[in-house]
């Protein structure tokens, strides 16, 4: 019995031991899963799992430390052993990232399956909206796919190249190549070893004419993803955070990146360099892009304000050299995934890498036009052969000679990460659709006009299409705004009027159209304000000076005088039958006289204006006095006309 007992115990102790070791190295692949070392969180997780271990949270970061290092074949097992084993504790994330890693691995049937458990999840989700409109994702990039011809980049080497960036007549890209001398100074988030920044001349023929950028540039650890200005003086680029040669760590451990700036020296090598403002220890800036102007610096980050794992921004540089605040370029192009990598060309078009738009898996190459710096545009996935299965990104592109650069970590490359060049055969073609409302009125009565059409005609005088205005005038129409058109209005009796769009970047625009009769089909006697379709001119209860709403339908009397200026007029003022004779004729006298007055004020010779009032003596019913009638019915009498002389 006593051997019995002794032995529980040790058995318990031993267990107790075993449970506790590994708890431990569960703890320590946490620490390393959170420092972004997910290399030795790997082997830790592994190892924890062999032991017969398993948890939701083991897998999850498991396979999240495979999907980091684009690992997708590794991460999608473990998401599907984590989905299957722990379905009431997988949460939209764990669903977003198993479906991007079956779109690399060529299961879309499968991927579309996770998507959609996604979506019940999250429909508020950018990426959820995104996907349920794109239903047909695949039909978009087929669309797109076969603009490039893809080649190789002679440069590569069986390491990493990656992010390069135009440089006079040649690139500076980033790659491991050099192990020599700094072999032991691995980073664990791929137990690669540290990135440094080259530079190759176009005209190079040999892999010794591919060199290092100085040391102030370079260090032991990374350095990658560069922009230059078209004078090549200056230099940005992204760096770990390290301060006295050693890297600076923030509270959780992590080493994040900062963006740099070095200038060329009068002896031809990059100086010593300075940190952006906008840096900071407690998150990441990084990937740097000039717009065509160099007066805007775009980059990636996941400061706060960031819509998910890293987002796009754009910062102003001043005229001195000091930058603006940093501004996020807002959920259109943003998605609660990862956003990285920009490039702005020549002709204003934005391309960056993104899992989080519809795309064939990993990261895959974006564009939209952001004229003006406006990014509310459509959003295009490039196509193939750009984009594979696998990440895509640091695509960059000279619009001029139709040729540009992309790096990708594809299964058919030389080394992990592989530089392509490439020609573009067939130019992207953006969608853009300007709606284009407005009215139809008559210049001077300002009366809407049923029935008129409105046309848009191309800049080679071709029409496009037309519409009719409905039975409040209103008119509505789309048009391409990447070409300038004519919007042209017509109505019998009137002068056409058209006006001139410029391509824009699609912004919505109201035109209001107000057309000029072409002649005024009247003579001695015809009462101007029905030709004009005037309303009433009403003055206050027993007064006679002009109100403000009155004001209105008299100017625009004002205006068919002014518009012909031989034209004379006689105003004449009649009341209702309420009050007594005398009374009313004098009423409608100072009423006339008053409308005149206002009209002489307002610039119009006396000469060409008389008035008269005639009281209650010319009704156009039946209410004469003793007639009970309604408001209405005397409305109808008290009237103002104005009377064509000449």
């Amino acid at each position: 019995m006593k051997h019995k007992v002794k032995f529980i115990i040790l058995t318990f102790l031993i267990c107790n031991g075993l449970a506790f070791a590994q708890e431990r190295l569960i703890q320590k692949g946490n620490e390393k899963f959170e420092s972004y070392s997910f290399s030795p969180a790997i082997d830790i997780y592994k190892k924890v799992l062999e032991k017969g271990y398993v948890s939701a949270d083991l897998l999850r970061k498991l396979g999240n430390s495979y999907y980091y290092n684009a690992d997708y074949k590794d991460a999608a097992s473990i998401y599907k052993q984590l989905v299957s084993d722990y379905s009431n504790e997988v949460t939209a994330e764990d669903y977003f990232k198993y479906a991007q890693a079956l779109k690399s691995t060529g299961e879309y049937d499968t991927s579309k399956s996770i998507m959609n458990k996604f979506i019940d999840i999250t429909k508020k989700d950018g990426r959820a909206t995104a996907f349920n409109d794109e239903a047909d994702f695949m039909a978009d990039i087929e669309k797109n796919s076969g603009r490039y011809n893809l080649g190789p980049f002679e440069f590569n080497s069986p390491y990493s190249e990656f992010a390069p960036s135009f440089y006079k007549e040649g690139l500076i890209f980033s790659s491991d190549r050099d192990t020599g001398n700094f072999a032991r100074y691995r980073h664990t988030w791929n137990a690669k070893d540290f990135l440094d920044l080259y530079e190759v001349n176009a005209d190079s023929s040999s892999l010794n004419q591919v060199k290092k950028l100085g040391e102030n540039v370079n260090t032991r650890y990374h350095e990658s993803t560069s922009a230059i200005t078209k004078d090549g003086k200056t230099l940005f680029f992204t760096r770990n955070n390290i301060e006295k040669r050693k890297t600076v760590k923030d509270e959780n451990g992590i080493v994040r990146l900062k963006i740099l700036r070095a200038q060329m020296t009068d002896e031809g090598i990059w100086g010593e360099v300075e940190e952006l403002p906008f840096n900071s220890d407690s998150y990441s800036v990084a990937n740097p892009a000039l717009s065509p102007d160099e007066k805007t610096l775009y980059f990636a980050s996941d400061m706060p304000g960031t819509f998910g794992e890293s987002d796009l921004f754009m910062v102003s540089i001043n005229q001195d050299g000091t930058f603006g605040t940093p501004q996020n370029l807002g959920s259109n192009i943003n998605t609660e995934a990862r956003e990285t990598f920009p490039f702005i060309t020549s002709e204003e078009i934005l391309y960056f890498s993104s899992d989080g738009h519809p795309g064939l898996g990993g990261l895959d190459v974006f564009a939209t036009k952001i004229k003006r710096q406006d990014f509310s545009g459509k959003i295009l996935n490039v196509g193939k052969p750009i984009n594979s299965n696998n990440d895509d990104f640091t695509f960059i592109f000279n619009e001029d000679l139709r040729t540009g650069f992309v790096a990708s970590n594809r299964e058919e490359g030389l080394g992990y990460d592989d530089i392509y060049s490439f020609t573009e055969t067939k130019p992207l073609t953006f969608d853009c659709l300007q709606k284009v409302t407005g009215t139809v009125r008559d210049k001077i009565s300002n009366e809407i006009l049923v029935g008129a059409t409105v046309k848009v005609i191309s800049e080679e005088n071709e029409e496009l299409l037309s519409t009719i205005t409905d039975s409040d005038g209103n008119y509505a129409l789309e048009l391409d705004c990447n070409k300038g058109n004519f919007v042209r209005a017509l109505m019998e009796g009137y002068i056409p009027f058209e006006e001139y769009i410029g391509a824009s970047d699609g912004k919505p625009k109201i035109i209001d159209f107000y057309l000029e009769r072409d002649r005024i089909t009247a003579g001695f006697g015809d009462d101007l304000a029905k030709l004009l379709q005037l309303s009433t001119i009403y003055f206050d209860f027993d007064k006679y000076n002009i109100r403000k709403d009155s004001e209105v339908e008299i100017e625009k009397v004002i205006a068919a005088m002014e518009k012909y200026p031989s034209l004379k007029l006689k105003v004449n003022a009649h009341t209702d039958s309420r009050g007594t004779d005398e009374y009313n004729l004098w009423l409608s006298q100072k009423r006339a006289e008053s409308t005149v007055n206002y009209m002489i004020k307002e610039g119009i010779d006396s000469t060409r204006l008389v008035s008269e009032g005639f009281g209650e003596t010319k009704l156009l019913n039946e209410c004469e006095d003793g007639i009970k009638c309604s408001a209405a019915k005397h409305d109808i009498n008290r009237r103002s006309e104005f009377i064509i002389l000449e």
